[in-house]
C-alpha cells in the first residue's frame, strides 16, 4: 500500500467545506455573549468556554486526521508545528508560528497574527480577565489528548487587551502511553 503524503495547511483549507466567515464569527460572539449573561462571573466564562473548546477538540482531532493525511507526529515539537501550519489553517483559515521553546523541548508558544474570532469586537473594560477566544486553548487541549498527550494551555498575548498578537502557551505535562484493549495472541 502507498503511503499517504501529508497534505499541507493550505491543500487542505482549499478543500474543506467553509461556512460564511461572518456568520461563524458573530455566532461565536453570540455564544460568549450568551455565556457573560447566564454565568455573570468572567472566570465561569472563561472555563466554560475551555470545557466547550475541549469537548469539540476530543471530536476535531477525527476530521483532522482523516482529512490531512498527517501521520504520526514523531515529538511535541513537529506535533506543536503540525497545529500551526495544518490545524489552524484547516479549521480558521490562518496559520500561526512556533516559537519560544524551553530548554526541554515541552513547551513552546503559538502565535497567531490574526484570529478570525475577534472580527467585530472590542472587549469593554469590565471584561478585561475575559479570555474570549478560551475555546481555542480547549480545542487545542482536547485534540492533543486524543492524541495521548496530557497539556496544560494558557493565553500569554490578547489583541483585545492591547498586545501586539495572540499568544496561547502549551507545555505537554505527560505523554500517555498507548494501552491496546486486548492482548496479542504469542
Amino acid at each position: 500500500m502507498a503511503r499517504l503524503v501529508p497534505r499541507s495547511g493550505d491543500a487542505v483549507f482549499a478543500n474543506v467545506e467553509r461556512v460564511n466567515a461572518e456568520l461563524f464569527t458573530l455566532t461565536y460572539g453570540a455564544i460568549v455573549r450568551q455565556l457573560i449573561t447566564d454565568l455573570e462571573e468572567v472566570e465561569e466564562v472563561n472555563k466554560q468556554l475551555d470545557q466547550m473548546g475541549y469537548n469539540i477538540g476530543i471530536r476535531l482531532i477525527d476530521e483532522f486526521l482523516a482529512k490531512s493525511n498527517v501521520s504520526r507526529c514523531v515529538d511535541f515539537k513537529e506535533t506543536a508545528d503540525v497545529i500551526a501550519k495544518v490545524g489552524f489553517k484547516m479549521f480558521l483559515g490562518v496559520t500561526a508560528s512556533v516559537t519560544n521553546w524551553d530548554s526541554d523541548g515541552t513547551s513552546c508558544s503559538l502565535v497567531l497574527e490574526e484570529n478570525p474570532l475577534v472580527d467585530f469586537v472590542e472587549l469593554p473594560d469590565m471584561y478585561q480577565g475575559l479570555h474570549y477566544c478560551n475555546i481555542l486553548s480547549g480545542v487545542i487541549r482536547g485534540t492533543l489528548e486524543m492524541v495521548s498527550m496530557k497539556t496544560e494551555v494558557t493565553w500569554v498575548r490578547d489583541m483585545l487587551r492591547g498586545d501586539d498578537a495572540y499568544e496561547l502557551r502549551v507545555k505537554l505535562l505527560k505523554q500517555v502511553p498507548e494501552e491496546y484493549p486486548y492482548k496479542d495472541d504469542e
